[in-house]
């Protein structure tokens, strides 16, 4: 028995998973939705969509999703609607993906409330939430955590983490992703959100985005940031970081297994862009796609690194994207994370990045820029627990 999927959000990002979820062959129908008819018009009167798509499934609101008889929602808006649309998704009876970061406001104090009322709202409404976190389905967080299950790093003792994106890095411009965010009709109305807060005094920083780098060590570890300590530094003169507290913030935490690990958040950096981690173990460690012992180097390919999807559901990813890969971008973390939320809500699973691990991502990203506008004070990073009856991470 197939699922019903709603797509919520197809601008250049969203429409990069429309594919891979309508070729998954526990998807048996798919709807969509954008605020923005034309979006939608170029998956709707596509041949290949005619078997899972009917052309009354198009909806021009999340109102009218909500009201729809689907059983979960993929939604890939702007990063400041994220929270509050699946919460309502949620309370309307769908389970939900949810595009990272949970949110993207400036007030971390409002992130964590945020994060309070997803885990109260899956407590509440029986639906499962999944972030779209592609850090753990790199190849490299999937090879380290099958290594973490056998016990071959030994203990953990130490491990970094990464995400340095500049500016003006040519293969993603943030310039030009802040521009095309301001084109959408949501992005008009963001204008009034960030003035709000422009008021207030209170400033962002790159520790709110803080998935890409947290995720990939915590996940490998199964473990959580207790506490915290934080120092950033300051652009003045570019405006694009006027309403940023920090350029760059560079953390450091103490962990539930009593490792550390060291995350940067960079903005403005002189280098390509890196999205990465190393982990370090009294046995053996992995850094830069080579696994270690206390003697040689195994330098392994990304095939050898990842995990097999399930036959069936490759040949049906391979049959149904028009890219030469089917695996997506980040690292080809895209056909993971479709087939991780599809199976999962049609076994009646609780996904592997739920709001539970969610949430300990953002919350160590908050309390790093508390900590940075602090001048690196010591803080404490606030938890809710594992999620009820979760698997193990696979």
């Amino acid at each position: 028995m197939g699922i019903s999927i709603g797509l919520v959000g197809l601008g250049m990002f969203g429409s990069s998973f429309a594919d891979l979820f309508r070729s998954h062959p526990l998807v048996s129908r798919i709807a969509l939705c954008d605020r923005e008819p034309e979006r939608m018009a170029r998956f709707a009167t596509k041949p290949a969509w005619k078997q899972k798509f009917n052309p009354k499934d198009v909806y021009n609101s999340l109102d009218d999703i909500c009201r729809a008889d689907l059983d979960a929602l993929v939604i890939i808006t702007q990063p400041w609607l994220h929270a509050p649309q699946c919460i309502q998704a949620m309370e309307s009876g769908k389970h939900v993906y949810s595009a990272v970061p949970i949110i993207s406001i400036p007030d971390g104090d409002e992130i964590l409330d945020w994060c309070d009322k997803l885990v109260n709202t899956c407590r509440k409404t029986g639906m499962h939430y999944m972030l779209g976190e592609t850090t753990f389905y790199r190849p490299e967080a999937m090879f380290c955590r099958r290594m973490a299950r056998t016990g071959a790093f030994g203990d953990f003792v130490y491990s970094e983490g990464e995400y340095f994106h500049d500016v003006d890095d040519p293969g993603c411009n943030l310039r030009d992703v802040v521009r095309g965010r301001l084109d959408s009709k949501a992005g008009q109305e963001s204008i009034a959100i960030e003035e709000s807060y422009r008021k207030r005094g209170i400033k962002s920083g790159p520790m709110h985005y803080p998935t890409h780098s947290v995720s990939g060590p915590m996940c490998v570890m199964n473990a959580h940031a207790t506490k915290v300590c934080c120092w950033g530094t300051r652009n003045t003169t570019d405006p694009f970081f006027a309403d940023s507290s920090f350029s760059n913030e560079t953390a450091f935490f103490h962990l539930s297994n009593g490792a550390t690990m060291r995350i940067c958040e960079h903005r403005e950096i002189g280098i390509p862009g890196r999205e990465t981690f190393r982990i370090y173990g009294t046995k053996t460690s992995f850094e830069d796609g080579n696994f270690l012992d206390k003697h040689k180097p195994t330098a392994l390919t990304v095939e050898q690194m990842r995990d097999p999807l399930p036959e069936d559901v490759a040949a049906a990813f391979r049959a149904g994207v028009t890219q030469p890969d089917f695996y997506g971008g980040h690292g080809g973390s895209h056909a993971y994370l479709v087939h991780e939320f599809v199976d999962a809500i049609a076994h009646r699973r609780t996904p592997a990045i739920n709001i539970w691990e969610a949430a300990r991502y953002m919350a160590a990203g908050v309390m790093a820029h508390k900590s940075a506008l602090r001048d690196g004070e010591i803080l404490a990073v606030p938890d809710w627990g594992d999620a009820p009856g979760a698997a193990p991470a696979t």
